[in-house]
């Protein structure tokens, strides 16, 4: 059995499988060039991550919040050759799944694409809560009014409510001058009931989503067009935004003093820095949405590399640069739950008319990202049917519209169901970690896989010879940690969590603090076995390096986090067992 869980699918197959007159492809057009897939990797990252957790980011990381856009840049990039050295070999819907099902075996395909369902599906979540805040604010302004009860969910209002509940005086005073604050606790104790069950539920959110369905449904030249002009426009806002923005800024502001008075561009650390790495890391999910849309592409094997390329590329100066212009225009702490982050400095300077235009982009880039991670969620579950590992009907095409109709409507489901009884931050950091470990799996596949000889017209990932040159980097990392960072590695193990102020105040527990420096030990190991393996292996140091920048980054992660990714892979894990493994194709060819 446990050889028949690795089973590998040869590329040859996936191929045969995705062509035009193969196994269930045949009613997908391809309609996409260069330009509409970079449009659509732009119109996933530039999103929820700019215009709503950005300002928890700039809050907890401060100004140097920017260094880590930068490291997780680059841990993209390096994925992003990953995801296009595939693309070009593999050249059909499926994106991460239908790599780590060539290169680790059938059970990590499975893992992988259980671990998508997080990225594209319960992502949009995320962004369905973000973009109803923005539409509810862009309706205040125009004096257009939804009940309270409407506009949250049901978890935000408790948790405000017990919030409230367990505050002293003084401080319920001072929770009430936030004005998002008062709209949820009249949501809890005003709605309407049935029986002692209170009706709150975010509408916006569940209408939007319906409608992102719908337009999903009827087929992808209809995406196209829609997600194309949708980019323009917020691309010139955010554009203007920056630029407008620019005037206002105070470079004092840059250096800001923390709490115990010192003074710097990373005034919570690099320690906060890291904290920020669930909000920063979201801000790029999507580059690779653009891989699931192979099949669907004129010219996959050229135009997918340079699709993501030049997204990724873009996105990552755009970030950059508002994240220099938030923590410019106003100090990082005035983040502090805030939801519109770049409505936010146009307040503090009062300037009416940005504030107006920026609710407006909002509202339009988070339309844009929904509507393509819930292009690529269908797409995912139509190559596992393709394989067995779920029922036929995911790989349905609508004869009209030439789409994955069934696949496409359960995605709709998957996100508006869970919108009535979830909130935000639990759904931002559980995307989060399950897109890292999709980035992993990705990288490490492509040091599986044998080279190919390159070919003119295609992406060919150059070779880089990581047998010397990797593991030297390790050790000069090591060396410099050790030279000038002070007590790093003896934080690990001999860290005083009683002196910690969160520990003290009852904030965070021992595990909480505990599970990033167990992360950094666990990552230090692996770089040791990776180190060995590419010294023996000669492997290609790209892949190498986006592996290591993935797993730096999953050191971030806390203790929830943790617990509720590897519970939702025990989840798929007993699906696959009870299903998937006996269904495979391959177990039926075998």
């Amino acid at each position: 059995m446990s050889k028949s869980l690795f089973r590998t699918k040869k590329i040859e197959s996936i191929l045969k499988e995705g062509s035009d007159d193969g196994h269930g492809s045949s009613g997908l057009k391809r309609v996409l060039t260069v330009r509409d897939l970079t449009f659509f990797g732009i119109a996933a990252i530039l999103g929820a991550g700019s215009f709503s957790s950005l300002g928890e980011a700039c809050f907890k990381g401060g100004p140097g919040v920017v260094i880590l856009f930068i490291i997780c840049g680059i841990a993209c990039a390096f994925t992003a050759f990953c995801y296009s050295e595939f693309a070009s070999r593999i050249p059909v819907a499926g994106s991460a799944y239908t790599y780590a099902y060539a290169s680790f075996g059938e059970l990590f395909a499975w893992i992988i694409g259980w671990a998508l369902i997080m990225e594209y599906s319960i992502g949009n979540i995320y962004v369905a809560f973000s973009w109803s805040d923005y539409f509810t604010s862009f309706l205040h302004k125009i004096n257009v009014h939804i009940p309270d009860y409407l506009t949250c969910s049901y978890q935000e209002a408790k948790k405000a409510f017990l919030n409230y509940s367990s505050q002293t005086s003084a401080e319920q005073l001072e929770f009430v001058k936030n004005q998002a604050n008062v709209e949820l606790l009249n949501a809890w104790n005003n709605p309407p009931r049935l029986g002692s069950l209170r009706i709150i539920f975010d509408l916006p959110a569940l209408i939007i989503n319906f409608l992102i369905t719908v337009l999903v449904y009827i087929g992808i030249k209809e995406s196209k067009n829609f997600s194309n002009a949708m980019v323009m426009l917020k691309l010139a806002v955010v554009a203007l935004v920056i630029i407008v923005g620019a005037y206002y800024i105070d470079p004092a502001n840059w250096l800001p003093v923390n709490d115990t008075g010192s003074k710097g561009f990373m005034p919570n650390g690099f320690g906060g820095v890291m904290a920020a790495v669930s909000s920063v890391f979201f801000a790029y999910i999507g580059f690779d949405a653009v891989s699931v849309l192979a099949e669907e592409s004129k010219n996959p094997q050229r135009d997918l590399p340079k699709g993501m390329t030049y997204s990724l590329v873009i996105c990552t100066i755009i970030y950059i640069l508002l994240a220099l212009v938030l923590t410019g225009v106003v100090n990082y702490k005035q983040f502090e739950n805030v939801g519109d982050p770049l409505a936010k400095i146009f307040e503090v300077k009062n300037v009416g008319w940005m504030q107006m235009l920026v609710s407006v982009c909002a509202v339009i880039a988070m339309t844009s990202v929904l509507l393509v991670f819930q292009m690529g969620q269908p797409r995912i579950w139509m190559s596992m049917s393709r394989d067995g590992l779920l029922p036929p009907v995911f790989q349905k095409i609508h004869k009209k519209y030439k789409t994955p109709s069934f696949a496409t409507i359960i995605t709709g489901m998957v996100v508006g169901i869970p919108i009535l009884f979830t909130d935000k931050t639990f759904v931002l950091d559980f995307t989060s970690i399950a897109t890292l470990f999709a980035f992993v799996l990705v990288c490490g596949g492509v040091l599986l896989i044998p080279q190919k000889e390159k070919v003119a017209g295609r992406f060919n990932m150059p070779y880089i010879n990581g047998q010397f040159i990797f593991p030297i980097l390790i050790v000069a990392t090591l060396l410099i940690l050790i030279k000038w960072v002070p007590g790093y590695f003896s934080d690990m193990f001999t860290y005083d969590f009683s002196r910690d102020e969160s520990y003290i105040k009852g904030k965070a527990s021992f595990m909480d603090l505990a599970t990033p420096k167990l992360s950094q030990i666990i990552f230090w190991i692996a770089c040791f076995i990776i180190s060995i393996m590419a010294f023996m292996k000669k492997y290609s140091l790209i892949p190498l390096m986006g592996v290591v920048s993935c797993l730096y980054l999953l050191t971030g992660m806390t203790k929830s986090n943790w617990a509720w990714f590897l519970g939702w892979l025990l989840l798929g894990l007993i699906i696959y067992i009870f299903y998937g493994y006996k269904k495979s194709r391959l177990a039926s060819a075998g």
